[in-house]
C-alpha cells in the first residue's frame, strides 16, 4: 500500500542513466520479497500491475530506455523468494523437491525473457540451493540457444550455491565485489551509492553517501583491473530518484565526458596500481598506443608528478585529459625506468576534470619489459 511510483517518469530515469554516462541499466525486475515489477501471470495480485502502481513499471523503463538512448537494457531477477510457500516447502524437504523452481522461478525468467529480451539478466537469491535443483544449466541451455536474446545477452554468475566466482558469463563473487587486482576472467563490481544500503533510506544524512571523489576511486580501480561497475540506485516508494543520487549521476558523467577514453574500451596495462604512486592507476587503449595514468589525488601544492611504471623513450608525450591537451615537460624518474612529469604550470582549478585526472602516454613500456629497438 505504500509502493504507489505516482510520480514515476521512467522518461527522466532514461535521461538520467544517459547524463550518468552509464553503458548498460540493470533493472530489479524482482527482489527476495516477490513482487514483480511487471504483470507476471506467475505472481497474481504481487505485482505492479494489480497492486500499488497499477502500471508496467518494468515495461515502461524498457520503452524509455530503448527509445530515447543507446544504453543496452538488463534485468536483475532473484531466485528465491522470502515468504513464497512452494519455495519454504521445498526447503523443509531439503531441496530434494523442485516445486518452486519449475513452478515460479523458471516461468518467470522465461517470461520476462520472452516478453522485455534484456540483454543482460543479473541473477541472485540462489546461495540456499544448487544449481541441480534451480535447473540452472537448463534454463541457460534454453537461454543460449532458443530464446530471442540468444545472440546478445549475457549472464552474471549467481545460478546456485558454489557457482559465484567459478562459472558465469561475468563474476560477481560478492556484493561490493573489488579485489584490487587483476581478475582474467571479465568481472563486475556492483555497488552502492548508499554507503550500506540497496534501497532508499529517508532518514539517511549526507554521510551515509559515497562522494563523488569515492564512486570514482571505484569506478578507476575496477577498469583498471579488468572489471565493469555496476553502480545501485534505490529509487523511493513514490517513484523518483532522489536529488543526491541523481547528482552523483550527473557528476560522474562529467567526468566520463572528459576522461572517458580512459575507461571506455580500455583494456588493463601490465601494471594495474603505481609500483611507487598509490594514487595512480593504470589502462590501455585496445591497440596499446596509449596508456592512461589516472591520479586519485592531487594536492594543490604538487609541482610534479611521479609515475614509477612507465619507462620512457626519446619520443614519450604526455598530456592531461581535460586541459588544452599540450604536452607537458616530463624527464626520467631513474636510469632503470618511471617518470617525473612537471605540472608546475597545470591550474588545477580551470582544468574541465575537477576529480581524478588522467594523464594520456604515448610511447612509454612499462618496467620490466624491454623496449623495442
Amino acid at each position: 500500500s505504500q509502493f504507489r511510483a505516482e510520480f514515476y517518469n521512467p522518461n527522466e530515469w532514461a535521461d538520467i542513466f544517459a547524463a550518468s554516462g552509464a553503458k548498460y541499466v540493470v533493472l530489479t525486475s524482482k527482489h527476495h520479497e516477490g513482487f514483480t515489477m511487471w504483470p507476471s501471470k506467475y505472481s497474481f495480485n504481487w505485482n505492479a500491475m494489480d497492486v500499488g502502481p497499477k502500471r508496467d513499471l518494468l515495461g515502461d523503463l524498457a520503452n524509455a530506455i530503448r527509445n530515447r538512448t543507446d544504453i543496452v537494457f538488463g534485468l536483475y531477477h532473484s531466485m528465491f523468494e522470502w515468504f513464497h510457500p512452494l519455495y519454504l516447502e521445498d526447503k523443509k524437504n531439503g531441496f530434494k523437491t523442485q516445486m518452486f523452481p519449475f513452478g515460479k522461478t523458471l516461468p518467470e525468467l522465461k517470461e520476462i525473457v520472452e516478453t522485455y529480451k534484456p540483454s543482460v539478466i543479473w541473477s541472485d537469491g540462489d546461495w540456499e540451493a544448487s544449481d541441480e535443483y534451480w535447473n540452472s544449466t537448463g534454463f541457460l541451455a534454453w537461454l543460449y540457444n532458443e530464446s530471442p536474446v540468444r545472440d546478445t545477452v549475457v549472464v552474471n554468475d549467481r545460478w546456485g550455491s558454489g557457482i559465484p566466482c567459478q562459472h558465469g558469463g561475468f563474476y560477481t563473487c560478492a556484493d561490493r565485489y573489488n579485489p584490487g587486482h587483476l581478475v582474467t576472467h571479465k568481472w563486475e563490481d556492483c555497488f552502492t551509492i548508499d554507503k550500506s544500503s540497496w534501497g532508499y533510506v529517508r532518514t539517511s544524512s549526507a554521510n551515509d553517501y559515497l562522494t563523488i571523489e569515492e564512486i570514482l576511486d571505484q569506478i578507476i580501480t575496477t577498469v583498471s583491473t579488468g572489471g565493469n561497475v555496476l553502480i545501485n540506485v534505490g529509487p523511493t516508494s513514490y517513484g523518483k530518484i532522489a536529488p543526491i543520487f541523481e547528482e552523483r549521476l550527473r557528476q560522474m558523467g562529467s567526468w566520463l565526458k572528459v576522461n572517458g577514453e580512459a575507461i571506455y574500451s580500455s583494456i588493463p596495462w601490465k601494471y594495474q596500481n603505481d609500483t611507487i604512486n598509490k594514487n595512480v592507476w593504470y589502462t590501455s587503449s585496445k591497440d596499446k598506443e596509449f596508456v592512461y595514468a589516472s591520479l586519485l589525488d592531487w594536492s594543490k601544492n604538487t609541482s610534479e608528478i611521479l609515475l614509477g611504471a612507465p619507462v620512457s623513450s626519446s619520443s614519450t608525450r604526455v598530456t592531461l585529459l581535460g586541459s588544452d591537451m599540450v604536452p607537458l615537460n616530463w624527464h626520467p624518474a631513474s636510469a632503470s625506468g618511471g617518470i617525473i612529469i612537471d605540472v608546475s604550470n597545470v591550474k588545477i582549478y580551470s582544468l574541465a576534470s575537477d576529480w581524478a585526472w588522467v594523464f594520456k602516454l604515448e610511447n612509454i613500456t612499462p618496467m620490466g619489459v624491454n623496449k623495442k629497438p
